[in-house]
């Protein structure tokens, strides 16, 4: 029994050609990114600075969340097309997101569990249980309505407006990336924020609560326009009955597997003496579009190489030289270029390059589209492989320092305090102890022992030079990473590590309050170290004494190299994505567009997960052949997928649908004549018997 809680309503007032309902589905879709991508934007920071959690258990955990996003659009795909609807199932499934966010700012105050007022949570298992239950719900939510808007969305059109379909999908996608561009840039302002009743610390609920107040917004927008949405009622349980419909077919097929069985046209065909031709029919549509999606994975596996934190686009540009370009780049690791690219790049391929191609007589078809989208993801990688290249052969090859560095060793009698922008530091005299002199190259030098005046360093070693005094013979020690401050034995030297965009400025101050200012432009990926000899003294030119070591050059490479390859990426998404959204669910049976759009997403999923496979199998010394294996990964899948669209034939199901309705009503009157027939001969033969049991009975009596 089908249940429909629906009812399917023309769509009536029309703005430019285009449905008014939509303008409500895309602000809603608009806030709802807004609400999920802010919230992403601080997680990982919340996760390490209010929950205090390891870098590497705070990066599993956001990617389990985000995975778990990409699953729970099959949950939700389901419940739409086979019990609630698309409608209700957005309204059900956003209350859930809602909560879910609402929670998830609650269990940023840290007040709430403060009692000594100290500006430390007291019980830290009630927030990081709180927090665990809102990204639950939230994946829950952005998933399970993930699929159903897009769905939704295109069930505001009439058969005869699949232009205007195609422009709403790129719409939809503009949204999207919209709402993603502003709730990254602003969240982490809303962060940087203070606010606390008992103290002042940086605002996640702030962060957290804004795009809550989003999410109740999108749901009260789609809520407004519920009068003017075209409906359409589920069809019951469909994903049973498909899952049911392709189990007999391969059961009766292998059962008629004799050659003295007839073959039929499709495999499927074997399901026809238990069901519908109709299911049979949409399932076929089903299944030729889930085929086709079995290479798309690979796609995903090489945009997300430039998306999550920490990709290897992100860990590339750190050893890349950039001034105004560093802050383009910390842009992109926050997902924002992406955005304003994609912003600018879809009105283009729309209203531009689309056209002039139709202009020049070329059928550009949707799959031909998708194989160009990952063709320009292929290249991508190339270009990503080139520039690794260049800077490979300029960086040092000890180097694996992502910021610059300064180091500060104090030799002079007493203790000295030295302020870098907000913060200030304090160095006592520097000493040695036996415990750390341990020298790989012990080395004589013309100097004081107790007092080193003329200190210097083998030039282009990755080394941190040890000074011995009282006695111990001078040399030094390799460090493995200039990024881990030194043991307990050399805590008397000061390590600053940051990005610079420029000069970076010091103060030296000692305990009398005198101070000597001096700066210096480190340049990316540079190390210095700094000797405040025992002859330092304040006053005039005072900087002048302070010794200087370069212990790693500058990179070299400037970060607008990494230009073209994510120009050459967001136009492969471009092209490929909004495609495949618009291709979902053109191709879809009219009781299935959620589930395919939900099937379209689990590739996104699927290509996370090869992500890890690839990179943990491969483990290439060089990273450019990563940047190269991953390119011929995509072109070998390239040429596979062009193949399979090549025999793929392009189905209107509005259209097969409506003929096998049409053909329904004869197979059930001929059906039902064949049971008439059948009941009649009962019934003969009933009458027979009784005719043959009444003339017994009178012989019988005779």
């Amino acid at each position: 029994m089908e249940i429909q809680t629906e009812q399917k309503q023309p769509c009536q007032a029309t703005v430019c050609g285009f449905p008014i309902s939509i303008f409500f589905i895309v602000v809603n879709e608009f806030c709802e990114r807004f609400s999920y991508y802010g919230m992403k934007a601080v997680l990982v920071l919340y996760f390490k600075y209010f929950l205090n959690w390891e870098d590497d258990f705070a990066i599993t955990i956001y990617h389990t969340f985000v995975a778990l996003c990409y699953l729970t659009p099959i949950l939700g795909a389901i419940i739409a097309d086979s019990w609630l609807g698309k409608f209700k199932t957005i309204i059900y499934l956003s209350i859930v997101y809602a909560v879910g966010q609402v929670v998830m700012a609650v269990s940023a105050i840290h007040d709430i569990t403060d009692t000594n007022k100290d500006g430390v949570p007291d019980s830290m298992t009630f927030h990081v249980a709180l927090s665990m239950v809102g990204l639950i719900l939230i994946a829950l939510g952005t998933g399970g309505i993930k699929p159903c808007v897009a769905a939704f969305g295109g069930d505001q059109f009439d058969e005869d407006q699949e232009k205007q379909r195609g422009t709403f999908f790129s719409i939809f996608y503009l949204s999207i990336n919209a709402g993603s561009l502003l709730s990254t840039i602003i969240t982490p302002i809303l962060r940087a924020q203070k606010c606390g009743i008992h103290s002042k610390q940086q605002c996640y609920p702030l962060a957290f609560g804004v795009p809550a107040a989003l999410m109740v917004v999108a749901l009260i927008v789609f809520i407004v326009g519920s009068g003017m949405y075209t409906k359409v009622p589920p069809a019951g349980n469909i994903l049973v009955k498909v899952c049911k419909c392709v189990g007999f077919a391969v059961s009766n097929r292998f059962k008629h597997r004799s050659s003295t069985f007839p073959k039929r046209a499709h495999w499927m065909d074997w399901a026809e003496e238990k069901y519908d031709k109709l299911l049979i029919a949409q399932v076929k549509m089903v299944l030729k579009v889930l085929f086709l999606y079995l290479p798309l994975p690979m796609f995903w596996t090489l945009f997300d190489q430039k998306n999550i934190p920490g990709s290897r686009w992100t860990l590339q540009a750190t050893t890349m030289n950039g001034d105004f370009v560093r802050f383009l780049h910390s842009l992109s690791s926050h997902q924002t270029v992406n955005p304003i690219l994609i912003l600018v790049l879809v009105p283009i391929m729309d209203s531009i390059v689309y056209p002039l191609i139709s202009k020049c007589k070329l059928n550009f078809t949707p799959l031909r589209r998708m194989t160009v989208g990952m063709f320009f993801a292929a290249v991508a990688f190339v270009a990503a492989a080139l520039v690794q290249l260049q800077i490979d052969n300029t960086l040092p090859k000890f180097s694996s320092s992502t910021e610059s560095q300064a180091k500060f060793i104090n030799m002079v009698d007493g203790t000295l305090h030295i302020t870098a922008g907000p913060e200030k530091f304090t160095l006592d005299p520097f000493t040695a102890t036996q415990d750390y002199l341990t020298f790989d190259e012990p080395f004589e030098m013309s100097v004081n022992a107790s007092r080193p005046e003329s200190i210097t360093l083998p030039h282009g070693n990755r080394t941190t030079l040890v000074i011995a005094r009282e006695g111990f013979q001078l040399g030094y020690r390799i460090f493995q990473d200039f990024n881990t401050k030194p043991d307990q034995g050399y805590n008397t030297s000061l390590f600053l590590t940051g990005s610079c965009f420029g000069r970076i400025s010091f103060t030296i101050e000692n305990l009398l309050g005198n101070q000597c200012s001096f700066s210096r432009k480190l340049g990316f990926g540079s190390s210095f170290t700094y000797f405040i000899p025992s002859t330092f003294a304040m006053g005039e030119n005072c900087d002048q004494h302070i010794r200087e070591v370069e212990d790693i050059k500058p990179n070299s490479i400037h970060m607008a190299w990494q230009i073209p390859q994510y120009f050459l990426m967001t136009t492969g998404e471009v092209v490929f994505s909004v495609t495949g959204l618009e291709f979902s669910y053109s191709q879809a049976p009219s009781n299935m567009k959620s589930v395919l759009q939900a099937g379209w997403l689990l590739t996104v999923a699927v290509g996370n997960i090869i992500v890890l496979i690839v990179a943990e199998a491969a483990q290439l010394p060089d990273k450019w052949a990563e940047y190269i294996l991953f390119a011929s990964l995509l072109v070998l899948v390239c040429i596979i997928f062009a193949v399979m669209a090549m025999f793929y034939t392009y189905t209107d199901p509005a259209k097969i649908e409506a003929q096998f309705l049409n053909m329904e009503p004869e197979d059930k009157e001929k059906k039902n004549m064949e049971k008439d027939k059948k009941g009649m001969a009962d019934e003969s033969g009933k009458s027979s018997d009784f005719s043959s049991d009444e003339e017994k009975t009178k012989q019988s009596k005779l």
